[in-house]
């Protein structure tokens, strides 16, 4: 009888919201955090974050300024951005990790679809689920379209490669295009989702009009920004 692998390393997708900190002010970042919170608790409580500090200077308590941060709820899970060496040995030595950007992310994408190395989502199957996706249950489509053809409730969370479809009333959360395809759509036939996001881009419900709320609508990049329209 062969014995299973102890271990074993392999390449996944998460999503995780990047927060941009502008102020050395820590008072100010902590009472701007709560009052983003306070917009959308649902969504915000206890959400999992990577700061990027290119903003922040050297002269900065970071020890009290991640203090601050922790004590709203958030959970921080990474550094990124430009960081100067002084904040990097305080951050290191915080035992927090530093994460890497991609700077030329969606010219490398552009350059493997013209080179043929890069999957065309298009050509695959779409994953289609039927029955209600419940609060806390996370879909993922890989490498593929996601279909939904019925409810999603408030706290879900659809996140594919390819376009989203969802045929029902969506409450949860939709991420489309996550391997950095900024070509991909999501389609809704009530929506009141809490967030939207195509490639790295992202609207939360706060930030949409109340005209889309119970409508049929399409979501698309276009120039880098979300655009929301109806179709019925």
């Amino acid at each position: 009888m062969l014995q299973k692998k102890p271990i074993e390393f392999k390449g996944n997708i998460f999503t995780f919201l990047v927060l941009y900190i502008k102020n050395d002010t820590i008072d100010i970042v902590k009472q701007a955090i709560y009052k983003k919170i306070q917009e959308a608790p649902n969504f915000f409580k206890n959400a999992s974050v990577i700061l990027n500090i290119s903003h922040l200077t050297h002269s900065v308590n970071w020890k009290n300024m991640q203090q601050a941060i922790i004590d709203t709820g958030l959970k921080i899970i990474g550094i990124c951005g430009y960081i100067n060496c002084i904040l990097k040995h305080t951050i290191l030595k915080s035992g927090l990790p530093i994460i890497k950007e991609g700077k030329n992310f969606l010219k490398n994408i552009q350059f493997l679809k013209k080179k043929n190395n890069f999957l065309n989502y298009k050509q695959l199957n779409s994953k289609i689920i039927t029955t209600p996706v419940r609060s806390g249950q996370k879909i993922y489509a890989n490498k593929s379209n996601l279909i939904i053809i019925n409810n999603v409730s408030a706290g879900a969370e659809l996140i594919a490669a390819g376009d989203i479809h969802i045929y029902g009333t969506m409450r949860g959360r939709a991420l489309a295009g996550v391997h950095g395809d900024i070509t991909k759509n999501i389609f809704c036939t009530k929506f009141f989702a809490e967030i939207v996001s195509i490639s790295g881009e992202y609207l939360l419900i706060d930030q949409i009009s109340s005209n889309f709320l119970g409508h049929g609508v399409h979501i698309f990049l276009k120039n880098n920004i979300l655009n929301v329209n109806t179709f019925s």
